[in-house]
């Protein structure tokens, strides 16, 4: 199980690099410019939906980017519920 944090845009290589990398019990913590990812209605978002991991967006970069309401199957989550991922997914992968 690992938590994949991304931090890149939906057009950029990491993107495509983390959803192939992303296993069946893994997590995907969407932040910076990767909450982009989230925006309803998009390639990215589709994607991201169709991936096997259990989905989450940090709230203060979504707020940020103004996504205001994620799509139901993603989590929004703050910055103890960030630190919460990481205590239960012992081992990550960030894509920048």
């Amino acid at each position: 199980m690992v938590l994949h944090t991304l931090n890149a845009p939906p057009d950029s290589t990491a993107f495509n690099d983390c959803l192939a990398a992303i296993a069946p019990g893994d997590a995907l913590l969407l932040l910076g410019d990767g909450v982009y990812c989230a925006l309803t209605a998009t390639p990215a978002c589709d994607a991201i939906l169709r991936c096997s991991a259990q989905l989450y967006v940090l709230d203060k970069d979504a707020r940020a980017a103004g996504i205001i309401g994620p799509p139901d199957t993603v989590t929004v989550t703050d910055m103890p519920g960030f630190v919460a991922l990481t205590a239960r997914y012992p081992r990550q992968l960030a894509w920048y």
